[in-house]
C-alpha cells in the first residue's frame, strides 16, 4: 500500500491538503526534526556510539588485568577508564538505548501520531548529546572523572583547598575539574531523562487510541510507563547530591567533608536511593522487549499478562526500599541491615513472577528459533543467574565477604549486560524491519548471539570465583602468586570474543540496512499495533487512528478462534475498521494507508524547529564556565546562559505546528 510520503514528495499549497513540514530530508532535517521516529533513530545511533566507547574502555581494563603486575595503564589512567566505563554504559548507552526504543515505538504502540510534546522530545535528545560531549571533554581539560561511577565521599572532595581553580595547574585543581565534569555532566544528562519521562507519561495517559484501556496496552508500553515514573522520582535525588558535591569541590562547602563536619555516608544514602531504582530503569525496558518477543515466536499470548503488569509495578515500588543493601559494610547497624536484607529478598518475588511467566509463554508454544528469540531467551537465562547471585547479597554476613570483590562485578554484569544488553539486542533484531523495512541477516545474527553468549559467560562467570577467592574490585593491578592469573586471562579472552560478536553485529547492521531482505509490514506475524502500519511508518504513523477492541489487537484482526480452537487467518478485508459494537463481526486487518489522500485533509504534523538544539548547546558551555576561573568563567557562564535563554525564548514564540492554507 502506498504511503502519504510517496504521494506527497514536496510541499503543497493546495488548501486543506496534508502538508509535509519543510526540511524533511538531508542533514538539516535531522538537526531540526521533532518526529519521534527520527529522534528514536538519533538516540539509537548516538547511544550505540557511546556503547562502543564504553566497550573499548572495558577492553582496556581487561588488557590491564589479564596478567599480574601489568603496566599497560597507569593507576590514574585506569581510574579514569573504569570510571568512564561505568558512567558511559549506564548513563550514555543503556539508558538512552532504552529511550531510543521508547521514542520510536511508544506512539506506534498506543495508536498515536506523535508524543505529547514533540519539541520537548527533541530537546531531551540534544541535551543528552550535550551531556556526553561535556563529560568527555575532560580528555582535553585535565582528565576524566576518576572516582568510579559511584564516586564515594570523602574521596571525591579530598584536597587541601577544594576551591582551587583549574587554571591554577595544581593536582588539586585537576581533581576539582574532574569532579565538576562528573557533577555537571550527570546533571545535564538528568535534564534529558526528566524531559523524556514526563513526555512519555503524558503520552501514555492522554494519547492512547480509542478503546485502548490501560489493561489493553502492550506490555512494553507498560514497562515504559513504569520506568518513566522511576526516572521522574529518582533523578531529583541524585540531582540534589550532585549539587552538593559541586558546592563541596568547587566552592569549599562541607556537605560530605568529615573534616568540616560533613557526613560522607550521606552521599552513599542519596546515591543509592537513586542508584537502586536506576537498576530497574535499566532493566525494565528489556523486560518489556522480551515480553513482546516471546509471544510472537512461541505463537501464544503472553502468559499471565495481568501478573506481568503488576509484578513490574511491584518491582518499581519495592526498588525504593532496598538501597542500603549496597551499604551493609558501612556500619548502619543490625536493625537497618536486617530490614534491608529482608526487603532484598522480597523484591526477588515479583522478579521471579516474570521469569516463570516467560517460561509459561514458551511452554507448549510453536517455537520459531529466530535471532530475536535467542537473545530474549538469553536474557531469561543470564538474568536468572544474576538474580540468584543477587539474592545472596541479602544475607548480610555473606555480603560482608562479597562486598568490594569481583563477585559483585559478576553479579551486576549478569543483571545489566546479561539482562539489559541482551534484551536491547533482541529488540534491535525484532524491530529493525519496522524502522528500515528490511530484515537483519539471520545467519549473522545467530553468529552474533553465539559469540556474545560464549564471550559473556567467559568474561563474567569466572568473576564469581575470583571474588570468592578474595580478588578486590577497583584495583588496577595485582601481585603474582595470588591464584588469580588463569581466570583473569580467561576473562580477557572472553571480553575480546564479545568484541568480535559486536563487530559481526555492526557488519550485519550496515549491510542489511542497504541490501537486506525486504521485510514487508508484518514480517514476524506480530500481535501489537506498531506492525499495523507500513515499514517504515509515514511521518504521521497512521492515516486513520485505529480503534482497539482487544489486548493483542493486530493478532485479533488477523485471526479468529484463538483459545477455543486453533487460530484461523482472516483475509484482509476492504473495510478500514470493524465496528467495535459488533462482537460477532470477524476481525479484519486495518489498512494503514488508503490509496490516496482521501480523509487526510486534517492531518498536519508539528513543524521542525532549531530551538531545542539551540537551547541544549548553551548547557555544556555553562558547565565549562563552572570549571574554569577568572574572566573566562564569567564569559562562558554568560554566553551559555544567553544561548540557552535564546533557544527557550524562541521556542515559546514559535508556533507548534505549521498552519494550513
Amino acid at each position: 500500500m502506498a504511503t502519504i510520503a510517496e504521494h506527497d514528495t514536496s510541499m503543497t499549497t493546495r488548501r486543506g491538503a496534508f502538508r509535509r513540514p519543510t526540511a524533511t530530508t538531508g542533514w538539516v532535517s535531522w538537526l531540526t526534526t521533532v518526529d519521534h521516529k527520527k529522534i528514536g533513530i538519533l538516540y539509537f545511533v548516538t547511544a550505540f556510539f557511546f556503547f562502543l566507547v564504553g566497550g573499548i574502555e572495558a577492553l582496556l581494563i581487561r588488557v590491564q588485568l589479564m596478567r599480574p603486575e601489568m603496566e599497560f595503564l597507569t593507576a590514574d589512567q585506569y581510574n579514569q577508564i573504569f570510571t568512564m566505563h561505568g558512567l558511559t554504559m549506564i548513563f550514555f548507552a543503556v539508558m538512552p538505548l532504552g529511550a531510543a526504543f521508547f521514542n520510536y515505538l511508544l506512539p506506534l504502540q498506543v495508536g498515536a501520531r506523535d508524543v505529547a510534546f514533540p519539541r520537548l522530545n527533541a530537546l531531551s535528545y540534544w541535551v543528552f548529546l550535550a551531556a556526553g560531549i561535556y563529560i568527555y571533554s575532560g580528555i582535553f581539560l585535565g582528565g576524566l572523572p576518576d572516582g568510579g561511577w559511584f564516586n564515594y565521599a570523602p574521596l571525591n572532595i579530598i584536597g587541601p583547598n577544594p576551591g582551587d581553580l583549574l587554571d591554577a595547574g595544581s593536582p588539586v585543581a585537576e581533581h576539582v575539574g574532574r569532579m565538576v565534569l562528573y557533577s555537571v555532566g550527570l546533571q545535564i544528562a538528568g535534564i534529558a531523562s526528566l524531559a523524556s519521562s514526563l513526555n512519555f507519561i503524558v503520552t501514555i495517559l492522554n494519547m492512547r487510541a480509542p478503546g485502548m484501556t490501560l489493561m489493553r496496552m502492550p506490555i512494553f508500553t507498560w514497562m515504559m510507563f513504569i520506568t518513566s515514573f522511576l526516572i521522574l522520582f529518582a533523578m531529583p535525588v541524585i540531582g540534589i547530591a550532585l549539587w552538593q558535591l559541586l558546592f563541596d569541590v568547587r566552592f569549599g562547602t562541607n556537605f560530605f567533608n568529615p573534616a568540616g563536619g560533613g557526613d560522607p555516608i550521606l552521599w552513599q544514602h542519596m546515591f543509592w536511593i537513586f542508584g537502586h531504582p536506576e537498576v530497574y530503569i535499566l532493566i525494565l525496558p528489556a523486560f518489556g522487549i522480551v515480553s513482546e518477543i516471546l509471544p510472537v515466536f512461541s505463537r501464544k499470548p503472553l502468559f499471565g499478562y495481568t501478573a506481568m503488569v503488576f509484578s513490574g509495578i511491584a518491582i518499581a515500588f519495592l526498588g525504593w526500599g532496598v538501597w542500603a543493601h549496597h551499604m551493609f559494610a558501612a556500619g548502619l547497624g543490625p536493625v537497618a541491615n536486617s530490614a534491608f536484607g529482608l526487603s532484598t529478598m522480597f523484591i526477588a518475588v515479583p522478579t521471579g513472577v516474570k521469569i516463570f511467566n516467560w517460561l509459561g509463554t514458551l511452554w507448549g508454544g510453536r517455537i520459531r528459533l529466530t535471532t530475536p528469540l535467542l537473545f530474549a531467551t538469553g536474557l531469561v537465562g543470564m538474568f536468572t543467574i544474576g538474580g540468584l547471585s543477587g539474592v545472596t547479597h541479602a544475607v548480610v554476613p555473606h555480603d560482608y565477604q562479597q562486598t568490594d570483590t569481583y563477585y559483585i562485578v559478576a553479579h551486576f554484569h549478569y543483571v545489566l549486560f546479561g539482562g539489559a544488553i541482551f534484551g536491547l539486542f533482541a529488540g534491535t533484531y525484532f524491530w529493525f524491519p519496522k524502522v528500515t523495512g528490511r530484515l537483519l541477516n539471520e545467519s549473522l545474527g545467530k553468529i552474533h548471539f553465539v559469540l556474545m553468549f560464549i564471550g559473556f559467560n567467559l568474561t563474567f562467570g569466572p568473576m564469581h570465583i575470583l571474588g570468592l577467592w578474595g580478588m578486590p574490585r577497583r584495583i588496577y593491578t595485582y601481585a603474582d602468586g595470588m591464584g588469580w592469573n588463569f581466570w583473569n586471562m580467561v576473562e580477557t579472552v572472553g571480553a575480546f570474543i564479545i568484541a568480535l560478536g559486536i563487530l559481526v553485529f555492526m557488519v550485519n547492521l550496515f549491510t542489511s540496512a542497504r541490501r537486506g531482505a525486504v521485510a514487508g509490514n508484518d514480517p514476524w506475524d506480530a500481535r501489537t499495533l506498531e506492525w499495523l502500519t507500513t515499514s517504515p511508518p509515514p511521518p504521521h504513523n497512521y492515516d486513520m487512528v485505529p480503534t482497539v477492541t482487544s489486548r493483542d489487537e493486530l493478532w485479533h484482526r488477523k485471526y479468529v478462534g484463538e483459545g477455543e480452537s486453533p487460530p484461523v487467518r482472516v483475509p484482509a478485508g476492504a473495510s478500514t475498521d470493524h465496528d467495535p459494537a459488533d462482537a460477532a463481526a470477524p476481525h479484519q486487518t486495518l489498512p494503514a494507508h488508503g490509496p490516496g489522500h482521501e480523509g487526510h485533509e486534517s492531518i498536519h504534523m508539528p513543524s521542525p524547529s532549531y530551538y531545542p538544539l539551540v537551547a541544549a548547546v548553551g548547557m555544556p558551555i555553562m558547565g565549562w564556565g563552572v570549571m574554569l576561573g577568572g574572566a573566562m568563567q564569567v564569559a562562558l557562564l554568560v554566553l551559555g546562559g544567553l544561548i540557552t535563554f535564546a533557544g527557550l525564548f524562541g521556542w515559546v514564540l514559535e508556533p507548534s505546528a505549521e498552519e494550513t492554507h
